[in-house]
């Protein structure tokens, strides 16, 4: 049987890094060396530079699939295999085969190549990793439908990152080396953003660097491998849930920090039935604070908690563990034995322990409370039990047994006081003990009859009974604690986990909180309610009900919670609880939900905010922007009509009929300019309601860009249209954009050279869509990108004949009053592309596809 191939994978972080010239050019490298090298199949995408570097190498032809008419090529398989080269290369890993291919995915193939022990080069980008691909799609808004399962890739034998700086890659796409022309546009500015290429850059080195870390734990582990190898520093810090986990996070990260590429990791043990637990919001706001230390957070269950420790930090390869000194008080300590500190010295090895003091270490010495876990019905069972049985035990015991089988008496008491302990816990059991031993020794120790004994064994033997009743009796009360905390954190868990689901889901954050805490706690009813209201003479107004459930407060008998919203100090927020009071352990949950509830009001009130300032923002955008062009575009033509009128007038009969018809011709040119100036900003200004405000309603782009051209008079020869036919309904005024369309397609066609013409293009990006407004002209330095929106910079034009407008300054304001952005961006080969966004109106692209579904 043939040795299995080796696979070596190139991974980029997006299309045009180069990856598939990096595997032509090492395929040519091991050629030149002495290898048997084919092209098992390589996808050019047009590039020159690619197709000339797979020319010296031997390509195996492709075969060809008939789907549905229409010819398929894909890597002929059998052919590659039949060749018995060294090594095949092997383009897109993650490629989908045509259809009627043996396989259905590319890496498929190489999975057979491998096994006839062929060496496979291939390349791959890290959108086509199937665990990324959900976070690929977050960051640039495009799903990929053609993915590579991650145990695939880290099978293989060797993983590179053919890397290059996102800048670099931009210049290589706007040079055209990446894509044909006519797609350069879109993608520079959608898939191809810096944000987006700086964001998959650091995926692609952090998904190498956590491929390195496994192989390393692979090769650990396959060596038996226990020693720590300072790679890095990793410093975990164990979290108890007590206060103190914030001093040991800040201890562990200032660690971490010094040695410049640290790593934090913050660890709680939980026990496996549940019963040690910390404080849950000391854990929250300890995994928080992790996070924003720039650490990660982590739980595992284990009943040994030094042993968990140090298997954790020995499977991550720490180099540091920090834990707190132990909160147990001396007294404590003797009684349970080694603290955890002393255990994780003992058997961390060579990692280094820093047990770190806090303000609750060494807990004060208090005495334990008296009061049981047991019901008070289970308590009241025992104490009829004991009532019960043993007058009927006494009763046995002297009928059938002898005065003077004391042992015998002493042990069957002793039965019964146990089983009082089991059903009814420590005080039934004492009760139990004390009546049995009175009993016994009236009724069985000598002289009989009465409660005194002679025999100081028979003393010894009565107290230890009594000694055994309240041992077992504590351990029954101590096993009934730990079951009741069992049950209570699991209810806990299960309730922030409704909670924490009913938010995710989309539900109302406040809302959800009050239902799941009426339902947890029993209560008759829950109502959130904001007190901070004032009328317009500043009096205080009826508080407002944010969320309710359940029934209404009669009487006004409730118990008031505040809610402390972090940018309102909690005044006046209050969460009221109508019905039983809770107990300390149930106020110990409700602190956490008060905690998100604070979080959840403070987000309704930004949400508010922002809703009554954006109407507002949008009006006094567009009412700048009017203002800066009544001011610009009014001057020119009104100074120019003056001029002329004066010198109509000074001259008066001196001018002859050349000069007097230039004169008028000049001023009814301002005069008409002016007018039209006025005209269309009295036809904005009616085509809004109030204070300018911005009009929006859902159009399709094409219905405001066609009027444009009408407008301006502009035909086939000076603008080329490339408009999307399924391009979504966007939220926007049409007036507005139709006059932001007309001024941008005038600069335009002013600044274009003869014989190239204008593009004019629409495109879809996630939840906006593209107007993009190209020319290929002289373009705008980078240096005064920000003057052309400041009011009317025309970068020295001061031609009166080109026309007035509106400017780029009301442009890009009235676009920003419709939720817009408007930008400009370098053409590639020269000139300015300006890019109009607008949002996407999410109802009327769902009715119209509803609608084409139902004609379908």
């Amino acid at each position: 049987m043939a040795k299995r191939g080796r696979l070596r994978v190139l991974l980029g972080a997006a299309p045009g890094v180069g990856k598939t010239f990096a595997m032509l050019h090492e395929g040519t490298r091991m050629r030149e060396a002495g290898k048997d090298v084919v092209v098992a199949v390589v996808e050019t995408h047009g590039r020159a530079a690619t197709a000339e570097a797979a020319a010296g190498l031997e390509v195996v032809g492709r075969a060809t699939y008939l789907h549905r008419g229409v010819e398929l090529t894909d890597m002929d398989l059998d052919a590659v295999i039949g060749r018995r080269a060294e090594v095949a290369l092997v383009d897109e890993l993650a490629h989908t085969n045509a259809p009627g291919a043996r396989n259905r995915k590319r890496w498929e193939d190489v999975e057979e190549l491998l096994d006839a022990g062929i060496d496979v080069i291939s390349t791959v980008n890290i959108q086509h990793i199937e665990s990324l691909n959900d976070v690929v799609e977050q960051i640039t808004g495009v799903p990929q439908r053609e993915t590579i399962p991650d145990d695939v890739l880290r099978r293989a034998d060797q993983v590179e990152v053919v890397d290059l700086s996102p800048q670099a890659l931009r210049d290589r796409l706007a040079g055209g080396l990446v894509y044909p022309a006519e797609r350069i546009d879109a993608a520079l500015s959608n898939y191809f953003r810096l944000g987006n290429l700086t964001a998959l850059r650091e995926l692609a080195l952090l998904w190498l660097a956590d491929d390195v870390d496994q192989s390393l734990k692979r090769y650990r582990d396959d060596h038996g491998i226990d020693a720590t190898w300072e790679a890095r520093e990793r410093v975990v810090v164990a979290l108890t849930g007590g206060a103190e986990g914030e001093t040991l996070l800040r201890r562990g990260a200032r660690i971490a920090a010094r040695s410049g590429s640290g790593e934090l990791l913050a660890l709680h043990v939980t026990s496996q039935d549940g019963l040690r637990v910390g404080d849950p919001g000391h854990l929250a706001r300890q995994r928080a604070l992790a996070e924003q230390l720039g650490g990660t957070y982590h739980q595992v269950v284990g009943e040994d908690v030094p042993a968990a420790l140090i298997e954790f930090a020995r499977s991550v390869n720490a180099t540091q563990l920090v834990i707190g000194v132990s909160r147990r008080n001396r007294v404590a300590a003797l009684l349970t034995g080694a603290s955890v500190g002393s255990a994780v010295t003992r058997d961390a090895g060579t990692i280094d322990v820093h047990i770190v003091n806090h303000a609750d270490a060494g807990g004060r010495l208090r005495l334990p409370r008296l009061g049981g876990a047991l019901t008070p019905r289970r308590r009241i069972a025992g104490f009829v039990l004991a009532l019960g049985a043993g007058p009927l035990l006494t009763w046995l015991l002297a009928s059938l047994g002898s005065v003077d089988s004391f042992t015998t008496h002493a042990l069957s008491y002793q039965v019964l006081v146990v089983a009082v302990a089991l059903v009814g816990g420590l005080w039934p059991a004492l009760f139990a003990a004390v009546l049995s031993g009175v009993t016994l020794d009236f009724f069985f120790v000598a002289p009989f009859g009465t409660v005194l004994i002679t025999d100081p064994s028979h003393v010894t033997a009565i107290v230890l009974y009594l000694v055994i009743a309240v041992l077992v009796s504590f351990v029954v009360d101590r096993a009934a604690r730990r079951a009741r905390e069992a049950r209570r954190a699991a209810a806990e868990s299960q309730l922030l986990q409704t909670v924490a689901g009913s938010v995710l889901r989309g539900q109302n954050a406040m809302q959800a909180l009050v239902e799941r805490t009426r339902e947890a706690f029993g209560l008759a009813g829950v109502r959130l309610v904001d007190a901070r209201g004032v009328d317009a003479r500043g009096d205080e107004t009826e508080p407002r009900v944010l969320a309710s459930c359940g029934e209404p407060l009669r009487g006004g008998r409730h118990t008031s919670i505040p809610v402390a919203p972090p940018s309102s100090g909690g005044s006046g927020v209050a969460l009221e609880l109508h019905g039983r009071e809770l107990d300390a352990s149930e106020r110990r949950l409700l602190t956490v939900i008060v905690a998100q509830l604070g979080a959840a009001v403070e987000h309704r009130e930004l949400r508010e905010a922002a809703d009554e300032v954006a109407p507002l923002a949008a009006s006094d955008k567009v009412r700048r922007a009017l203002l800066s062009a009544l001011s610009h575009d009014l001057r020119r033509p009104l100074a120019s009509a003056t001029a002329a009128v004066t010198g109509l007038r000074v001259a008066g009969d001196e001018l002859d009929d050349r000069d007097r018809d230039e004169l008028l011709e000049t001023a009814n040119e301002s005069l008409g300019t002016l007018a039209a100036l006025v005209t269309d900003l009295l036809d904005v200004s009616r085509l809004q309601s109030g204070a300018l405000a911005v009009s929006v309603m859902s159009i399709d782009p094409a219905d405001a860009i066609l009027p444009s051209l009408d407008e301006l008079g502009l035909g086939p020869a000076d603008v080329e249209l490339a408009l999307d036919p399924v391009v979504a309904s966007v939220a926007a005024d049409p007036a507005l954009l139709q006059r932001v369309l007309v001024n941008l397609l005038a600069n335009a066609v002013r600044h274009s050279p003869p014989g190239r013409p204008v593009r004019l293009a629409t495109s879809q990006f996630g939840g906006d869509v593209q107007i993009r407004v190209v020319d290929h002209g002289p373009g705008i330095p980078a240096e005064r990108r920000g003057e052309v929106f400041e009011p009317f910079q025309r970068l020295g034009d001061t031609d009166n004949t080109t026309g007035l407008g509106l400017g780029l300054a009301i442009s890009k304001g009235f676009v920003e009053g419709m939720q817009g952005t408007l930008v400009p961006e370098d053409t590639p080969g020269g000139g300015v592309t300006m890019v109009v966004t607008l949002p996407i109106d999410a109802a009327a692209t769902a009715e119209r596809q509803t609608g084409e579904g139902r004609r379908a």
